[in-house]
C-alpha cells in the first residue's frame, strides 16, 4: 500500500539560496520492501525544507523539488545519483562531497535517534503508512520542535 500525502513542512517563504539533497533507506516489513527518505536542508542554516516518502525514483523526487519551488533556490549539492542528474538543471545542480557534508550528518543524526532508519535493526515498520508517519513525526519533532500535545489538538479539530 502506497501512502498519498506528501510530508513537507516549509519555515518561511524567504528565500533559500542553496541546498542540500539526499536519500536514506529505509525498508517495510522486509529489506526487500526499500522505502526511501528524501530530504532537502538549507545548506547555510542547516536547517531542514522539505522531506518526502517513497520510492527511489525520479517521480519521487520531482515531488521533493515541487515542495522545494517556493524557496527560490539558485543552486542544489547532491551526491552522484542520477536522478538529480536528469531532473535538475545544469548551471543550479553542483556534484560535490565537500558541500553534501551537513546533510550526510542529518542523515547519521536521523539514522542514530530514527532505530526504523537503521540498516541493522529490531525496529521495523510493519506498514508503509506507521513508517511514514513514526519518521516523519520524529523529524517534525526534532528539526521544528512540534510538540505531542499540540499535534493531538491538531487532530482533534
Amino acid at each position: 500500500m502506497e501512502s498519498s500525502s506528501v510530508a513537507v513542512d516549509i519555515l518561511s517563504l524567504e528565500q533559500v539560496a542553496e541546498s542540500e539533497l539526499d536519500e536514506m533507506w529505509s525498508f517495510v516489513r522486509t529489506k526487500k520492501n526499500q522505502r526511501w527518505l528524501w530530504l532537502a536542508i538549507d545548506h547555510e542554516t542547516r536547517s531542514v525544507l522539505a522531506f518526502v516518502f517513497g520510492k527511489r525514483k525520479d517521480v519521487v523526487f520531482r515531488k521533493l523539488k515541487a515542495l522545494l519551488k517556493p524557496f527560490g533556490i539558485s543552486r542544489f549539492y547532491t551526491d552522484d545519483w542520477g536522478t538529480y542528474e536528469r531532473n535538475l538543471a545544469g548551471f543550479e545542480h553542483i556534484v560535490s562531497k565537500r558541500n553534501t557534508q551537513r546533510i550526510e550528518r542529518k542523515n547519521l543524526n536521523f539514522r542514530t535517534r530514527i532505530k526504523r532508519l537503521c540498516r541493522k535493526t529490531i525496529c521495523y515498520s510493519k506498514s508503509v503508512i506507521m513508517h511514514d508517519i513514526v519518521i516523519g513525526l520524529v523529524i517534525n519533532i526534532l528539526e521544528f520542535g512540534l510538540c505531542i500535545d499540540a499535534l493531538i489538538d491538531y487532530c482533534r479539530t
